[in-house]
């Protein structure tokens, strides 16, 4: 596996599926750390505010990397994508979860708990953790894509 710790967040639609997701991860000796949705509550929340608490950690570098899951994932990627640093991607097959990490060195993996079957997303996440960024051509890419970040990013 390619990470010590991650961080993992969820709303309400996902907050099963997280918990399936933290039980995999622990598994392989890998630290999370959880920032919610609580198998306590049954209430609804507003998804950006987790997708933050996670991205925020990632982008400040205290995390390696970070798993936020919604209905979706789409919702997540979103407000995830808004920290400067962060890669946030959705996947929903093999071929996505791996060029992901390979081309994209995705920092951030975002899941659908009600467009995925349980059991898929945890091969999904498997597949994400195991696959490492291949550099090369593709760095500078990213390199791009963090120019574009700097010169568009304005701190409040």
């Amino acid at each position: 596996m390619n990470f010590k710790s991650i961080g993992i967040a969820s709303d309400h639609a996902a907050r099963d599926l997280k918990s399936l997701i933290v039980d995999y991860v622990k598994l392989h000796d890998i630290r999370v750390i959880d920032f919610g949705i609580g198998s306590d509550t049954n209430k609804s929340v507003d998804y950006p505010d987790y997708a933050a608490a996670v991205a925020r950690e990632v982008s400040d570098g205290k995390l390696e990397a970070g798993i936020a899951v919604c209905g979706t994932g789409i919702g997540m990627s979103i407000a995830c994508n808004k920290f400067p640093g962060v890669r946030a991607t959705v996947v929903w097959d093999d071929y996505s979860a791996r060029m992901s990490r390979e081309h994209n060195n995705s920092n951030l993996l975002c899941l659908g708990a009600r467009t995925l079957n349980h059991h898929r997303a945890i091969d999904l996440v498997k597949i994400w953790l195991e696959t490492r960024f291949s550099g090369e051509r593709h760095q500078n890419r990213l390199d791009k894509i963090r120019e574009i970040e700097k010169k568009n990013f304005k701190p409040h």
